[in-house]
C-alpha cells in the first residue's frame, strides 16, 4: 500500500522521516529541501570516500597503469538554483554531467576537454577500451580518440537530450527534448499527457524556449519569441529534427 501523497513533495520514505508536525507549507516544503539536500550532499562526500579508496587499492597493487577508472553519473543536480532540488529539466545544472577519466598512459594527468559528450557515448567507450567491435545498432560513439587528446575532424557540435516522463505521480515535471550546441539551447515541451496510471496528466499547450548562453550562462532570459533570433531557432529547429530522427526518436513539434 502506498503511502498518503503528502500536500508537497514525495512520500516521506524518500527522507527517511516524518515531516514534523504543525508546520506551514512554506515551513514544510523548506524543511523537506533541507532533508533532502543533506541527505543528497552526504552521499557526494560517501562517493568521495569510497572513490578514492579504490584509487588507492589499484596504486598499492600496481594495477593502475592497466586500469581506466571513469567517475560519472546519470544527471547533474539542483542544489537551489532556479529555485529547485532534483534534477529532468534541460537547464545547465542538470544537464551537465559530471566525467573524470584516469587511465595513466592514455589520459594525461591534469588534462580537459571541453568537447559535448554524451551518455549514449560510455558503452562505445568501453568496448573501444577492450578491443571490441560495437553492435551496429549501438548510438554515441567512443571517446577514446578525445582521452588520448585527438579531436576527430567530424566530432559533434551539437547533443541531444530527452525526458520521457510527464508530470509524472511524484517529480510534476512536464516531458521535454531539446538541443544544445556551444553557444545555445533550445528546449521544447510538447505537453502531452503520459497515459501513466497515477500520473497528474492533463494536457497542456506546447511550449518552447531559447537561451542564449554566452550572454545568458544561467538561462533566465527566454529568447524564442525575440526576433533577433529568429535564424537562429529555425536553425535550431531543423538541427533538433535531424537528431531526433538519427536517434529514432519521434519529433513530435511537427506533428
Amino acid at each position: 500500500m502506498q503511502p498518503p501523497r503528502p500536500r508537497c513533495g514525495c512520500p516521506t520514505h524518500d527522507l527517511k522521516a516524518p515531516v514534523p508536525p504543525g508546520l506551514s507549507e512554506r515551513e514544510e516544503r523548506e524543511w523537506r529541501y533541507q532533508r533532502y539536500i543533506k541527505e543528497y550532499l552526504r552521499v557526494i562526500a560517501g562517493l568521495d570516500e569510497n572513490v578514492a579508496r579504490v584509487l588507492h587499492y589499484l596504486d598499492i597493487t600496481d594495477t593502475s597503469d592497466d586500469t581506466a577508472v571513469a567517475y560519472t553519473s546519470d544527471h547533474g543536480f539542483y542544489l537551489g538554483e532556479h529555485g529547485w532540488f532534483d534534477k529532468r529539466f534541460m537547464y545547465e545544472p542538470s544537464l551537465r554531467i559530471p566525467l573524470i577519466v584516469r587511465y595513466p598512459g592514455v589520459v594525461p594527468a591534469g588534462s580537459s576537454r571541453d568537447e559535448l559528450v554524451i551518455n549514449v557515448d560510455y558503452a562505445q567507450t568501453l568496448l573501444d577500451l577492450a578491443g571490441v567491435e560495437p553492435h551496429p545498432r549501438m548510438q554515441g560513439r567512443s571517446l577514446l580518440p578525445l582521452l588520448r587528446g585527438h579531436v576527430p575532424e567530424d566530432w559533434r557540435q551539437a547533443m541531444y537530450y530527452r525526458y520521457f516522463e510527464h508530470l509524472d505521480v511524484c517529480h510534476n515535471v512536464q516531458a521535454n527534448y531539446g538541443i544544445r550546441t556551444r553557444t545555445h539551447k533550445l528546449i521544447h515541451y510538447p505537453g502531452h499527457g503520459s497515459g501513466q496510471p497515477g500520473a497528474r496528466d492533463e494536457k497542456r499547450a506546447p511550449e518552447w524556449e531559447l537561451f542564449d548562453l554566452e550572454r545568458d550562462p544561467d538561462e533566465l532570459h527566454n529568447r524564442y519569441d525575440d526576433p533577433a533570433y529568429a535564424e537562429i531557432v529555425k536553425d535550431l529547429t531543423t538541427q533538433l529534427t535531424d537528431l531526433q530522427i538519427s536517434y529514432l526518436d519521434t519529433p513530435e513539434h511537427l506533428s
